[in-house]
């Protein structure tokens, strides 16, 4: 498959209702979550997942948000547990499979309901100055009248 000559990324975006209780507290589970999806998406992680508690300024606004860098990017998760909601986002440079990481997050955190947004990123992004220095030249030719 030829590489496209022009955009940045993907980006995964999801609202999960109606989650396990239990997922959405556990903060080793959150980490065992970020740590094992890049492999799983074929990314390559460059640091070690962190997770921490947030406590908001309204007590049902609290919960754990965590995220990993990967080469590619990003992948990050908060919890709203007296919601029973999370929100996750898995931002790539990289094409990749987001009904894998949707499976795995859904299974994981025992997500009832979804809303899902999958995006192209970036779409006049040059991947291979190259490709499109035609368009460049073009552009400063315009200028120049």
């Amino acid at each position: 498959m030829k590489k496209p000559v022009l955009g940045f990324g993907q980006h995964l975006m999801v609202d999960g209702y109606g989650c396990g209780n239990d997922r959405l507290i556990d903060l080793d589970g959150i980490y065992e979550f970020l740590n094992k999806c890049p492999d799983l998406i074929k990314m390559t992680k460059i640091m070690p997942p962190y997770v921490f508690k947030y406590t908001g300024k309204y007590p049902q606004d609290w919960g754990l948000s965590g995220f990993v860098l990967i080469a590619e990017s990003h992948i990050s998760i908060h919890t709203f547990p007296e919601k029973a909601y999370l929100s996750l986002d898995v931002f790539s440079c990289k094409n990749f499979d987001y009904r894998v990481a949707l499976e795995y997050a859904t299974e994981h955190f025992q997500i009832g309901n979804y809303e899902v947004k999958f995006l192209d990123r970036g779409l006049e992004f040059p991947r291979e100055i190259q490709a499109v220095s035609h368009y460049l030249r073009d552009e400063r030719k315009q200028l120049r009248i």
